[in-house]
């Protein structure tokens, strides 16, 4: 992979640091400071930031990982998010994207780990979001569904 990978909706940074420890050059990015906090406190010596993913990436990336956070992004609001990670990723770069399938928006109470909290979640059937990805100029190349609720989709840049 040409370049670093961007863990976006990073939370606490374990993925970010799981990357890290394959050797990936992979750093975090999440709208809440206080999870960039405990991402930092949790993982020092990695980097991670404050910021939001409908705003553009401000270097190009050669892979993006968003898994389980663009479920925090309106319908409305989704396909320019992608197109911002298809501009950041350069030629052949991949992105990793995993959502919650369904219909709807629903409000959730407890977060991984069993954390409170309160905010509202996208649900969205694998098709949807495949083609927002090839709107954005994306190749889906797989599919991974989890169970009836859960998919991983793996799309490259051209």
């Amino acid at each position: 992979m040409s370049g670093p990978v961007a863990d976006v909706g990073c939370g606490s940074g374990n993925i970010t640091a799981l990357l890290n420890g394959l050797g990936v050059d992979a750093f975090g990015i999440d709208l809440s400071p206080a999870m960039i906090a405990l991402a930092r406190r949790n993982h020092p010596g990695l980097r991670f930031e404050v910021g939001s993913m409908t705003e553009p990436l401000t270097e190009p990336v050669g892979g993006i990982i968003a898994w389980w956070s663009l479920i925090h992004v309106p319908d409305d609001e989704a396909p320019a998010v992608l197109a911002h990670f298809r501009r950041a990723l350069r030629p052949g770069g991949l992105l990793s994207l995993g959502f919650h399938v369904g219909d709807g928006t629903r409000l959730k109470t407890r977060g991984f780990g069993g954390h409170p909290m309160r905010v509202h979640v996208h649900l969205r059937p694998p098709g949807r979001v495949a083609r927002w990805l090839r709107e954005a100029g994306f190749t889906v190349e797989a599919r991974w569904l989890l169970g009836e609720d859960q998919a991983v989709l793996f799309a490259r840049c051209g």
